[in-house]
């Protein structure tokens, strides 16, 4: 095992954040003010030896990786698996609209991983098709002598359910890992002498 550390990049801010709008999979692009944000993690994030920068197709997390390699030197690969969670019809809406529209609906999808907007995923689909990108770095890293460190660039919904999933939190647990501020970060790592992953921080930022 030497993959020893995975951080985890939430985009910049875009307009659909500033005004409090579901994004899923829809692809928004950044503001100026989330530029500006990548653009402060940047150098802080360029620091450490990353090995790989991997990034969700989706504009908002490109972009935001793009600032980090311009930095780090390092290419960019490009995963759809680290995409945000399809919130099917809640795509476009603001959580007072869709309140408005189904009474408690936001509140059981916050407290429960398996609940899913209508046509959406649930946190647990997400992670179902996300894990795998972190188990595939470990199998190629498997015979590698050196630590080995990556970069995912991704989403606030994303990041919580990957660190529950790496962390291999009881389902019941998840909703304890909160929210994610624009252009912050997690990071997991682990030790050969103790190979469970760990949560080193969560929500760090400039």
């Amino acid at each position: 095992m030497t993959l020893r550390r995975v951080t985890l990049l939430r985009h910049g801010q875009t307009g659909y954040n500033a005004g409090g709008r579901m994004q899923g999979h829809l692809d928004t692009q950044l503001t100026d003010e989330g530029r500006a944000q990548a653009a402060a993690a940047a150098p802080l994030l360029a620091g450490v030896a990353f090995d790989r920068i991997i990034t969700s197709d989706l504009s908002r997390a490109y972009d935001t990786a793009m600032a980090v390699a311009a930095l780090s030197g390092l290419p960019v690969s490009v995963d759809k698996r680290l995409r945000e969670t399809h919130l099917g019809d809640w795509q476009g809406r603001t959580v007072a609209e869709i309140e408005t529209a189904d009474p408690g609906a936001i509140a059981s999808w916050r407290s429960d991983p398996r609940w899913a907007p209508p046509g959406g995923e649930s946190r647990v689909d997400v992670v179902a098709r996300s894990l795998p990108v972190v188990a595939e770095l470990d199998l190629e890293y498997a015979d590698d002598p050196v630590e080995r460190s990556v970069l995912l660039v991704a989403h606030g919904g994303m990041i919580a359910g990957m660190v529950c999933g790496l962390l291999d939190l009881p389902e019941s647990a998840w909703p304890v890992i909160g929210g994610m501020g624009n252009a912050k970060w997690a990071v997991v790592a682990r030790r050969d002498d103790h190979p469970r992953w760990r949560l080193s921080g969560y929500n760090i930022g400039a």
